[in-house]
């Protein structure tokens, strides 16, 4: 039986409006809409019709209700795919002991959470690293969701954040900082990033390379021009979801085997992942780890 907010979900994901999922799977505009608002029920063809035309197996499409995050964008197809990481991150939670939330009290200062957070004098390190170490579950978004800015969101007491793929290393670096200040709910999210990834009292004598951050970010901030060229040669990435996939592999579960229990395409977790799911390919189809897999990051 179809679920109707799981075509609403897959229409948005995709990008659709009515009429032009109409146009591509043949089944009338008039139509969806009633599937959606659930006044009226598929049959079978029209629903592996609608499926075909979202490129989603008909399964997805009568799963049960999709997570619904706490303060999404206002961007519908960047909230479509973070509802799809959301319910990836609840299948490896069934798998896994993931890291719990650990983040400061709400307005903790720059200073004060690189201190609750037992951070030496200097950079910051991997910021996605980081936020996963204190229990913050970080995802990329497609590349089809290039027009959306980093954003976080929150589900069932657990922390999201979304980069961008298309941010520069730096920026991306930035803009899990500033995400991190949206989090604990700071009213100017940008200074709190400045400050977290650049202490004022520590930029005496350095550039925008000693603490991995854009030149005209450390220019903004130090009120010094940098004459240095250079900076951050990739992309900071999750050590978390590389732990994942590779113990799913030493247990014969592959990506592919991921994909289908989440009723997904292989291209589309991999966006949410870092691009994670390439490197993961080799290996069986089995189910996943016996028991749950204590997963310890250490930044």
């Amino acid at each position: 039986m179809l679920t109707p907010s799981r075509l609403t979900l897959a229409r948005t994901r995709r990008g659709l409006t009515a009429a032009e999922l109409a146009r591509k799977s043949g089944v009338p505009a008039r139509a969806i809409g009633e599937y959606e608002r659930g006044q009226r029920r598929p049959k079978t063809a029209a629903v592996e019709s609608l499926a075909g035309a979202l490129g989603f197996p008909a399964e997805f499409l009568t799963a049960p209700e999709p997570p619904r995050p706490q303060n999404p964008p206002r961007d519908a197809q960047a909230t479509a795919a973070a509802q799809l990481a959301i319910e990836f991150n609840g299948w490896l939670d069934r798998l896994f002991v993931l890291p719990q939330p650990d983040l400061p009290p709400p307005r903790t200062s720059p200073q004060g959470t690189r201190d609750a957070w037992r951070l030496a004098t200097g950079p910051a390190p991997n910021m996605v690293q980081l936020l996963e170490s204190h229990g913050v579950r970080v995802f990329s978004l497609p590349v089809d969701c290039t027009g959306q800015m980093a954003f976080s969101c929150w589900h069932n007491g657990t922390p999201f954040v979304f980069l961008t793929p298309s941010a520069t290393p730096e920026q991306a670096r930035f803009d899990a900082a500033v995400q991190l200040a949206v989090l604990l709910g700071h009213d100017e999210p940008h200074e709190f990033a400045a400050e977290f990834l650049m202490p004022q009292r520590q930029l005496p004598g350095t550039d925008h390379r000693h603490w991995h951050v854009g030149r005209d970010q450390f220019t903004k901030w130090a009120n010094v021009h940098s004459l240095v060229q250079g900076g951050m040669t990739r992309r900071e990435t999750s050590k978390l979801l590389t732990k994942v996939f590779r113990v799913l592999r030493e247990n014969g579960t592959t990506p592919l085997h991921v994909a289908k229990e989440l009723n997904l395409g292989l291209e589309e977790l991999n966006g949410l992942v870092f691009g994670l799911v390439l490197t993961a390919l080799p290996g069986g189809g089995e189910p996943g780890p016996r028991g749950r897999a204590r997963l310890t990051l250490v930044h």
